[in-house]
Parts: structure tokens; sequence; C-alpha cells
């Protein structure tokens, strides 16, 4: 039984709704990142590209001021800016450095020259990060190697540019170093000297993707929400505390609409089926209980005017009597059973300690068992709290506590248990009793079954059969007296247990029954616990 279990939980958690919520919010977290990486990974080639053309720009540049820089003195300095201006556009800057020989260490480069022209202040921005990023240090150690940049600066007019590349020239007049810029959409809008997720491109990505994340988790928590709202109100109605509120007014999806007005009729028609249900049995039960009483009277007379001597005519007089008591009990059960019908349509769902009802119970049968002769044992947990009702389950526990006294030996022993087993509250009752025939033991619970022993004497027989409506009845011959099926005084019509049946599944419980192996009956009822 445990594979069935396991692939019906897996089906359970692939069609959870909650399941696939979780599911879908790995899904959106998980894609954009692997997506992301990706792209970056794209971004990073492209990247490479670019720098690697913003460095072979700065070579040829520099390798074109390479002779005039090898033979360059103090004079010449005034004349650099113009010489930069030949190679230098709108998009393309370039800036020029010296660390004369004479000045060691990388503070000792400073600009000299810039086309188009830059104000101080920016220049000494691009050497501070220079000197922080630690590249002047490298060239001051050895004034070699280009060096491609990623540096992004902003100009003293708000404007944006990339530093691409470091060119270094010796000379015997000291290190230059040839720093191209790129204001072009093409270098500012890639994500050097950036990173990645904050390029345009990434950003405006990742806005459509949460707004459409959002969208779909606000749609799977819009039902999510309104099934539990359903849920809620379901609970509510078991519990008879919902008043005047319908699943329609719940509602909050338009297109659930139809679907919570279908609930408010079928709940409407519950009730007006349990209602009539319970009219009905009143009513008939009126019906019949008079002239059951009006025949009763009437026997009064009858027994003072036939004499004793007379065999024949007390022993009918008794017939009617004791027909008359099956017939009103009959009566009974019969209202019974339309009021259980009546519950079982719109069963209560409370929170109901358990402990507590079986202690008070099970008081009232003190003189009963002490008339027995029967011994109770009770091992109840304390504060086991079940949703039913209260009145479902009194009617539970009076059946079978009363089943196991009536069956129970004089001196025997019953033995009343409650305890928790996972999601559920277990209630044993055990007696000592004949138990049942392992063939019946399944139709005990069936409506108008009794294996209760019929009283044979050599004075009177009685025999049981059931008619063409399917109630068992005792055929007794005239001149002998009617003993009704059961012990002592009381009548059983074969519906206790099936009533217990009824009511223990109505709120999602089980009820069994086995023979025990030292005797007896054990009838085994699980009720779900309440959280």
């Amino acid at each position: 039984m445990a594979q069935p279990r396991a692939r019906t939980g897996g089906r359970w958690i692939l069609r959870s709704l909650a399941s696939r919520l979780v599911l879908v919010s790995v899904v959106f977290i998980a894609v954009p990142i692997l997506i992301y990486q990706q792209f970056r990974a794209a971004d990073e080639d492209k990247q490479t590209l670019l720098l690697q053309s913003a460095q072979q720009q700065g070579q040829l540049i520099a390798r074109a001021l390479e002779p005039l820089l090898a033979k360059a003195d103090a004079s010449l300095l005034p004349r650099l800016g113009e010489e930069l201006a030949r190679f230098a556009d709108e998009n393309t800057r370039l800036k020029l450095l010296l660390r004369p020989k004479s000045v060691p260490g990388a503070q000792g480069f400073y600009y000299v020259g810039a086309a188009p022209l830059a104000p101080n202040a920016n220049l000494d921005l691009e050497r501070q990060r220079l000197l922080e990023q630690g590249i002047l240090a490298r060239l001051a150690d050895t004034c070699s190697g280009n060096q491609p940049l990623a540096i992004r600066l902003q100009t003293a007019t708000g404007a944006l540019e990339v530093l691409t590349s470091i060119t270094p020239i010796n000379s015997p007049f000291g290190c230059w170093a040839v720093v191209t810029s790129h204001s072009t959409p093409t270098y500012l809008g890639s994500s050097i000297g950036q990173p990645y997720w904050q390029t345009p491109e990434v950003q405006a990505a990742a806005l459509i993707y949460l707004a459409m994340a959002a969208l779909v988790l606000l749609l799977f928590l819009g039902v999510w929400s309104n099934l539990r709202r359903f849920g809620s109100l379901a609970r509510q109605i078991g519990n008879h505390d919902s008043g005047r509120s319908s699943f329609a007014d719940q509602n909050t999806v338009p297109e659930l609409r139809s679907v919570a007005e279908d609930f408010d009729r079928l709940v409407d028609t519950l009730r007006s089926s349990a209602d009539n249900l319970r009219r009905a049995a009143e009513d008939n039960a009126h019906a019949f209980k008079t002239p059951i009483a009006v025949i009763r009277q009437s026997l009064e007379p009858l027994k003072r005017i036939i004499p004793g001597s007379d065999g024949r005519g007390p022993r009918a007089i008794d017939m009617i009597d004791r027909s008359l008591d099956r017939l009103d009990g009959l009566v009974s059960f019969a209202r019974r059973m339309d009021e259980a019908a009546a519950d079982l349509l719109e069963p209560p769902r409370r929170r109901v300690d358990m402990s507590e009802l079986l202690e008070d119970m099970l008081s009232g049968y003190a003189n009963l068992l002490a008339e027995r002769h029967l011994h109770l044992r009770l091992l109840i947990a304390p504060h086991v709290v079940v949703r039913a009702g209260e009145d479902l389950l009194e009617t539970v526990v009076e059946n079978v506590v009363e089943n196991a006294i009536s069956f129970s030996p004089i001196d025997g022993n019953i033995q009343v248990r409650l305890a928790r087993s996972g999601r559920m509250a277990v209630f044993t009752v055990e007696d000592d009793g004949p138990g049942v025939d392992p063939v019946n033991i399944e139709r005990i619970f069936e409506r108008y079954f009794s294996q209760r022993d019929t009283v044979e004497s050599s004075e009177h027989r009685t025999l049981d059969a059931t008619g063409t409506d399917g109630v068992m009845r005792t055929v007794v011959p005239f001149d002998q007296p009617v003993q009704p099926a059961g012990t002592g005084d009381s009548l059983h019509f074969g519906i206790g247990l099936w009533i217990v049946r009824r009511n223990v599944e109505a709120v999602g419980g089980k009820v069994t029954a086995r023979n025990r192996e030292s005797g007896g009956l054990l009838m085994r009822i699980e009720l779900p616990i309440a959280h």
C-alpha cells in the first residue's frame, strides 16, 4: 500500500496550486540568472573587441607621435597640444602625460597636453583615478606595454567619456603616456567601465521581466487567496456560524463568479433539504405516536374486562402491548434516522474537546455498570481536540459504549482509550463479549443488521424474518408472548452502528471493528484533529 500512497502524494504535490506557485517562482528566479550569465559572457566578448580596437588605435597614434616625442625637450611642450589635435576628433580624445627622468615614482606623471582642450580639474581627476588603480605605478617601473583601460569619467560639462587605452613611449627626456578616450554611443552604451547590470538594455529587460513576473504571481496569489476565502467560508458553514456570508460575496475573481454562485445554490439546497427532513421526521413521529397512544389507552379497560382465567385473552393483550412498545421504538428510531440524515447534509466542523466529552459522558454510566457488575477502564489522553460536532459525537459514543455494555458478561471488563495518532484522534472501545462472526464483521455497520441472539425457551419460540422492505421483524405464534430482540428491556433495530459509521465518516473520520484475540470486540474510531 505504501507505493500507491507515494504515487498519490506525488500527484498531489504536482497538482497543488501552492506547489505550482513555488515552481513558477523558482523558474522566474532561475531563468533570468541563466540568461544574465549568457548575455554577460557575450558582452564581455564585445567589450574585449572594443578595448582591443581602442588599444590598437592608441598604439597607432602613439607611433605617429613617437618621432616627435623622442627628440622633445622643454621648449616643445607648448606645441604638443597642436600635435595631438591632428589625431583627435569630437568623439576621440587624447591626453598626454609626462614623467621626467629626474622625477621618480608614479606621482611624477603630469598632464602636459590634451586635445580637445580639457579643464585642469578634469585632468587632475583622471590622473587621480589612474594613480588609484595602479596604472601609473606600472608605467613608472617599465614605461612599456600598451594597457587597455575601462574607466568612466564625467567631464566638466557633465558629459561622460570612457578611458580606453594608455600607451607609453620611452624617450631620453622621460616617460610619455598617450591616454585615449571615447564618448561615442558604442562605448558609452556598453558595459565598459561599469557593471553589466547597469547597462540600459539590461535594466529595461529587467523592468519588463519583473513586471511580467509580478503579473503572473499576482494572478496565482489572487486565485489562491480566493480559494482560501472559499475554504474559510466552507469551514464557517460547517460550524454553522457563517451568518449571511456567501461564496459570491467572498469572490474577487470574475471568472470564478459562476462557480461561487453554484456553491451558494448548493449550500442553500442542502440547508433546505436538511430542514425539510427534520420537519418531516417531527411530523411523522407526531402522526404515528398519536394513534399509538390512543391504542395504548384503549387497552387499559380491556385489561380490566378480560378475566385472568382466560389464557388466550391476556396473552393477546400482552402481545398487543409489547407490539405497541416495539412500534413506539420503531417510530423513535425512524425519527433518529431522519435527523441523522439531516445532520449529515451539513455536518458540523467545530472544535470539540473529545477528552472532556468522554469523561463527562462515561461518568453517567456508573450506575448501569454497577448493576451489570462491569469494570470500566479509562485511558484518555488530555486535551484531544477534534473537528466535529458535540451532538454528533455524543451519539457515536453512546451507541458504541452501550453496545459494549449490552454484550459484556457479568464481571466483564470494558476499556475505553483515546489517543493522538498523527493528524487523527483514535478512540477505541474493547469488551469481553462474544465478539462477531468474522463473516459478518463488516455487516454490523449495515442498516437493520443485528446479530443479537433471539430468546428461546420451552414455553415460546421467536423467529427473525426480513420483510420485502428490508426491515427485520420478529414473527411470533399467536398463542405465545412476544420477546423483543436484545437484552433486558431494551429494543434493538440494527441501526446504532450504522449511525455511528455515517456520523464518523461525515466529519472525515473512519470506523472499523475486529475481534480481539483474547475474546470480545474492539471498535476503533478515527477522527480528524482540529488544528
